[in-house]
């Protein structure tokens, strides 16, 4: 209200009127008020979308050479030699295997050495020889250790005035420096005259003790008069 003539207003709270309705946006199709709401909100779905194209290349990108893991070694040999021989030496400088054969093949990952037709020849710390053959030997790195498949054969020289020790089987497992063979198939033990026959078999030539398993049938050479 105003005061009167020729005096000052007092202070006054000028109310603004409230502004009206965005009359325009309702009179706005459908499609393009979907439009407008898109608008505003593209800002963050482009971010999202970068966030997921981030995570997805760091997913499908390949490891550097130094991180990936590294493959197990096949079973594949990594060497082969035709009609062969080596030699293994003790620590006194003395011959304690030869392996001889139609074909080798050394396969790392085991390190283990296959034979074709082995002829082995080891020399015990008494300087007896043991002999032994087969179709086909495998071996481990040292030759220490042979596994004799098809014909196999070990013969042990026997002490002086003693005849040697022979072995026959499908297969022999023979440990050549602690003088050990044993098979878990029919085998055939000769010493002179004397055969035995049993369905597995193991020997300590060191022990000097032979264990025939399963059924056993025996030959024995007869004792002098």
């Amino acid at each position: 209200m105003s005061g009167s003539r020729g005096e000052p207003l007092g202070d006054l709270a000028v109310l603004a009127p409230a502004p009206a309705p965005d009359r325009r946006r309702a009179r706005l199709p459908w499609h393009l008020r979907l439009l407008e709401t898109v608008t505003a909100y593209l800002p963050v779905l482009l971010m999202a979308l970068l966030a997921l194209g981030t995570w997805w290349l760091v997913k499908n990108t390949p490891l550097p050479e130094a991180q990936q893991p590294e493959a197990p070694p096949r079973h594949e040999p990594d060497y082969t030699m035709q009609q062969f021989q080596v030699q293994r030496f003790g620590a006194d400088g003395r011959l304690s295997v030869q392996i001889e054969g139609d074909e080798l093949r050394h396969f790392p990952d085991t390190d283990t050495v296959e034979v074709s037709r082995p002829r082995i020849r080891a020399i015990g710390v008494d300087g007896r020889v043991t002999r032994a053959s087969a179709q086909r030997a495998l071996s481990n790195g040292d030759g220490s250790e042979v596994q004799l498949f098809g014909n196999a054969e070990v013969l042990r020289e026997g002490a002086a005035g003693e005849p040697p020790i022979e072995f026959r089987s499908e297969f022999l497992h023979a440990f050549l420096l602690t003088e050990k063979v044993r098979s878990h198939l029919p085998v055939v033990v000769r010493r002179g005259a004397t055969e035995l026959r049993s369905v597995g078999m193991e020997y300590d030539n060191l022990a000097r003790v032979i264990e025939l398993k399963g059924r056993v049938r025996a030959t024995f050479e007869p004792r002098a008069r």
